[in-house]
């Protein structure tokens, strides 16, 4: 990351989003034709232009103006011709709703249980990688805007904090979403320690690997001391200033463990009592096993289509698994969730809540923890609004009684 960037990003400081605290024109510049993503060229809002974001599309112009395009296109963009990213978004917009008449509610209960824990409505902060070079505080301000809107915040290994830094940042509940280091001592002493700084479940991706054009065409990477932080954050406390940029590179990539199967989730339960959660399922079969290793709940999702290009969409295949687990274990889901209206869609189809990634990071970088809150607050509205004109006066009201595709 560019340090004069990083250095302004510090000066900005959380909450705040008008046009004149965006950078300089040299920055600005490094962020032209960028028409190459879906999602930067969602048009933004003269009310967004003018202060406050009122979608959560009104967050991306303002991210893009702030970030150097690398750190911009990594949180952006998806695998290859992003065909998964797309759809993500399009088949939420391909689904109808139909609500019933003379069904009438003037307020709704948000309200919801995930894992046992009570939350102010059904959408969660997605863990997300690297969200410290988006903004100084990084997850540590995801976390405390969280806490702020009720809800939980499932932080990525990878978000360039350490697990005790997160886990002091708020007193809201956290998730902590767990790379496995290839040396398992490493793995349980990581998990250990989330579980002694207070987190409330392990959540373990498995949809691996990723090859994603724009990052390649930026040469991305991680700088140098943000990257021995993290690596020695994680338990890798041999690696020193010594080691060259290309050292740690070379040491982070073969560092993780990526072929992940079901020893290792009773190798988990082995060594932690905290909730266990199943990031990456797209099929009944994969729910199911799941269910039979005992696991605590499932996130149907595609990695936002930053994995293996030509996945189905979160939200095509929710309603098909829901059915196949039957209530034996709790399902959030994510991937291309931009509305409150979207979360309405995921619950009808078994969702217990969703979880939002890129909105986050988008909101992080547009504003700090003050900018994740707004993105929390919008979609509560959106949902609220929803809920509302559906008739349903509680989350478990909605079903899929309310779609039609």
């Amino acid at each position: 990351m560019d340090r004069r960037f990083f250095s302004q990003l510090l000066a900005f400081g959380a909450g705040l989003f008008t046009t004149t605290q965006i950078a300089a024109k040299d920055d600005a510049a490094d962020n032209e034709n960028r028409a190459d993503t879906p999602e930067a060229n969602t048009p933004v809002s003269s009310a967004a232009s003018s202060g406050l974001p009122v979608t959560v599309s009104d967050f991306v112009g303002q991210a893009a103006a702030r970030l150097p395009r690398a750190s911009f296109d990594y949180v952006t963009t998806g695998s290859e011709d992003e065909v998964t990213l797309r759809d993500n978004v399009e088949a939420f917009r391909r689904i109808r709703v139909l609500p019933p008449l003379l069904h009438g509610v003037n307020q709704t209960d948000l309200s919801t249980t995930v894992l046992g824990q009570k939350i102010s409505m059904p959408v969660l902060l997605a863990p997300v990688a690297a969200l410290r070079m988006l903004h100084p505080e990084g997850v540590m301000a995801s976390a405390r805007a969280a806490t702020r809107a009720g809800t939980i915040c499932a932080a990525s290994s990878s978000a360039l904090n350490s697990v005790e830094e997160i886990g002091r940042s708020s007193a809201g509940p956290k998730w902590f979403q767990v790379y496995v280091p290839r040396k398992r001592d490493v793995a349980a002493k990581l998990v250990a320690r989330a579980e002694a700084a207070g987190f409330k479940a392990i959540v373990v991706t498995v949809d691996l690997g990723e090859r994603k054009d724009a990052d390649l065409r930026n040469r991305f990477t991680v700088p140098k001391d943000m990257l021995l932080k993290h690596l020695r954050d994680v338990g890798f406390s041999h690696l020193t200033d010594r080691n060259s940029h290309e050292e740690l590179n070379a040491f982070n990539a073969a560092a993780w463990d990526i072929s992940l199967n079901v020893d290792f989730f009773r190798w988990l339960r082995g060594v932690t009592k905290l909730p266990i959660l199943l990031k990456g399922v797209l099929s009944p079969d994969a729910a199911q096993q799941a269910v039979d290793l005992g696991l605590n709940g499932i996130i149907v999702s595609n990695h936002g289509g930053r994995r293996l290009d030509g996945m189905p969409a979160s939200i095509d295949v929710l309603h098909e698994v829901a059915q196949a687990v039957d209530g034996k274990i709790e399902i959030l889901m994510d991937g291309g969730v931009r509305r409150g209206g979207d979360a309405m869609k995921a619950l009808a189809y078994g969702a217990k809540a969703v979880l939002i990634g890129r909105p986050q990071a988008w909101a992080l970088a547009a504003g700090g923890e003050a900018g994740v809150k707004r993105v929390l607050d919008i979609l509560r509205d959106e949902l609220t609004n929803a809920m509302i004109a559906s008739g349903c006066a509680t989350v478990d009201d909605v079903n899929a009684s309310l779609l039609r595709v």
